[in-house]
């Protein structure tokens, strides 16, 4: 039969647990057991005053921005009405059932001073890191960087030529920082070319034809590696650092050294090698990772000195070291000088390039100047003076280890891919070089939890007697 709910009188006293009413499952309540805060309040406690009322929680405000960007929630508008309602996240922030949530325009003024003077939120990706060390996540023996185009909050309607520059009167918070990083060589110095536009909501980023604004996200990723001894499903890969940059690809490679010299000093992790596309295979960039930094340059080499009409090519040229030549498949010799100057000159060009010529006489009556240089009348080689590096590139190139690296790189986008469509960091809320470093670093320091979380299980309740 039908049933019907019998309506008693309300009770007077309730008894209530939200640790109960979580689930054992649910990822917020993984993720709690890698997130360590205990540090925080040290760390901020030069940047609030001794006197006046007690502030908003900042550890509230962290656990808050983690659920953010751990779960895809974008606005923090959202956000404040999502904790206020949610019992799971009411649990991982602490609150309780009569606990306030903050108000969302906490988040911003707390964000423009005291977390960015203190370079909080950097401090907590890098606390994510060391956990994932001690997790045995990562072990630096191999890493791959990769960069990626996201959008930022700019409209190109409204942008300036850039010949005009920014308005006088321009002197918005994100005007003052793209000001502040014009020397920054991952951003003003990467190149001397003029953009085309500028964006008076936020000039540092690039405007073109084919999307609105864009910034690169630059990753240093841990390729899979041999840990210590652990079961299977603990082998993954961590993010071991972000960087910010215009999208040139100058300011690539600038960006990609400061994420190897940081992990080196702060973190002492060494790679042995580094897995890139041909972006990073500049002979400047594979020299400094060679020479200075002592790694492995597993990128393909940037190289120009492909030929399509059939001539000679350069790899046709066989260099002799004692002599400093490169002897032409004709069997004579290219040399930086073919006579002797008054005054001494260097032999390299701007551009970090030796170059090497023929003799017109030796080119005049040779039988392969058809194949060689039929439209000039001595054939010319170029050598960086890097090439050392770019031969040692080429040399890894043909070894199996490089095979499996470049494999094993492509799984970087699979990163990208989940930070753009799960945790929707698809376009930048925030503005200016600042807004964009913090968003990054919030993103990669949920992607980590989120890692963790998934390849370290829960420990197992023992059974009630």
């Amino acid at each position: 039969m039908m049933g019907e709910r019998t309506v008693a009188q309300e009770a007077l006293f309730y008894s209530f647990s939200l640790e109960r009413h979580v689930p054992a499952d649910h990822l917020l309540r993984s993720i709690d057991r890698f997130v360590d805060l205990s540090g925080i309040r040290e760390e901020l406690k030069p940047f609030y005053s001794e006197t006046g009322r007690p502030s908003i929680d900042p550890e509230l405000m962290i656990r808050m921005l983690i659920i953010g960007y751990c779960m895809g929630i974008r606005s923090e508008r959202r956000l404040c009405d999502e904790v206020h309602l949610n019992l799971a996240y009411r649990w991982f922030c602490r609150l309780g059932l009569d606990g306030d949530v903050p108000d969302h325009s906490t988040f911003s003024k707390n964000r423009h001073g005291r977390f960015r003077d203190s370079d909080l939120l950097r401090r907590l990706f890098e606390t994510t890191v060391a956990r994932c060390m001690a997790e045995g996540l990562v072990g630096g023996e191999g890493f791959a960087v990769d960069a990626s185009l996201i959008r930022a909050d700019a409209n190109r309607q409204t942008g300036r030529p850039g010949i005009e520059g920014l308005r006088p009167d321009a002197d918005s918070r994100a005007v003052r920082e793209y000001l502040a990083v014009l020397d920054d060589a991952a951003f003003g110095a990467a190149t001397p070319v003029v953009p085309k536009y500028l964006a008076p909501a936020d000039p540092r980023v690039a405007l073109d034809q084919r999307a609105s604004r864009a910034c690169l996200l630059r990753l240093l990723d841990q390729l899979p590696h041999r840990p210590r001894p652990r079961p299977r499903r603990h082998h993954g890969r961590g993010i071991m650092d972000v960087e910010a940059s215009t999208a040139v690809r100058q300011a690539e490679v600038t960006a990609c050294k400061r994420m190897i010299a940081r992990v080196q000093d702060c973190l002492g992790v060494w790679p042995e090698r580094l897995a890139a596309d041909t972006a990073y295979g500049s002979a400047e960039m594979l020299a400094w990772l060679a020479h200075e930094r002592d790694i492995q340059p597993h990128i393909p080499v940037f190289d120009k000195s492909a030929r399509r009409d059939g001539t000679f090519e350069r790899d046709a040229f066989t260099y002799d070291h004692d002599d400093d030549s490169y002897v032409c498949p004709g069997g004579k010799h290219l040399r930086p000088r073919n006579r002797n100057f008054a005054t001494a000159r260097s032999d390299v060009g701007q551009d970090g390039f030796i170059r090497y010529r023929a003799r017109q006489q030796d080119c005049g009556g040779c039988a392969l100047r058809q194949r060689c240089t039929p439209n000039m009348p001595a054939r010319k080689v170029t050598r960086s003076v890097h090439e050392g590096a770019r031969d040692l590139a080429r040399d890894i190139a043909t070894t199996d280890a490089y095979v499996t690296s470049r494999r094993q790189r492509k799984k970087v986008e699979m990163l990208f891919a989940h930070l753009k469509r799960i945790l929707k960091l698809d376009r930048l809320r925030l503005r200016g070089p600042n807004g964009a470093r913090d968003e990054f670093h919030m993103a990669a320091t949920a992607q980590n939890l989120r890692k963790m979380a998934k390849l370290i299980p829960m420990p197992t309740q023992p059974l009630p007697a």
